[in-house]
């Protein structure tokens, strides 16, 4: 999953992104609001942390223009701006979630997962959950019949971008745009050793071949 970190403090923005990319997410960093307006909307982000207090535009009028533009991307607000009359701003301007500084790190990590399931219509389900596997993702392995599989960190990224897509075809592309971030060399040779590794522990069927489409987790085991 890749995400966009919007957030001029650098100390937080560093220890953000490193604590994200140690939970398999793909992460691009801006500290400008003006340039946050063009990227949000151009690169396909699956959710935006989006600071307030920017230098360039504020928080909520990106926040309002990438609305009035279409995008529906979820958004986290966070910020140290606490007062009630700051949330509902933020929240009438389109936000999806609020979070204010300081914050424990594995508040804003639950925060996350529930935002990602609840654009895929998972919103229900506290894991990811699929045809008798069950992702953890504090551990980063999967679950078949209480028995862990253990998984290296691409293949763990890997396999929650198809258990949150479950029955959907996705191109070589369409992965390496949503597992990789703005500065790391996309290569679709890469993704498929990877899909072949996750075959071999989960079953040759789990994720189908869809020829000059892409792939689609099926689910079955079988």
């Amino acid at each position: 999953m890749r995400l966009l970190l919007v957030e001029d403090n650098v100390p937080l923005a560093d220890e953000l992104t490193q604590s994200l990319q140690r939970q398999g997410y793909a992460v691009d960093w801006l500290a400008d609001g003006r340039d946050a307006v063009y990227q949000g909307s151009s690169e396909p982000y699956d959710l935006i942390i989006l600071d307030l207090g920017l230098p360039g535009l504020p928080g909520l009028e990106v926040l309002a223009q990438w609305r009035a533009s279409g995008l529906a991307t979820p958004v986290l607000i966070l910020t140290a701006r606490g007062s009630w009359a700051e949330r509902i701003e933020g929240l009438k301007a389109g936000a999806d979630d609020y979070l204010s500084k300081p914050f424990h790190p594995e508040e804003l990590q639950l925060r996350i997962q529930s935002l990602l399931r609840r654009a895929r219509g998972l919103a229900n389900q506290p894991t990811l959950d699929a045809a008798g596997l069950q992702l953890d993702e504090g551990r980063q392995c999967v679950t078949r019949a209480g028995v862990d599989i253990q998984l290296t960190a691409a293949e763990f990224r890997l396999l929650r971008y198809f258990m949150l897509h479950p029955q959907q075809i996705l191109s070589k592309s369409h992965l390496a745009e949503h597992l990789y971030d703005g500065e790391t060399e996309r290569d679709s040779n890469v993704l498929e050793v990877h899909v072949n590794h996750l075959r071999r522990k989960l079953g040759r069927s789990v994720i189908e071949t869809r020829r000059g489409q892409g792939y689609r987790y099926a689910g079955s085991s079988e």
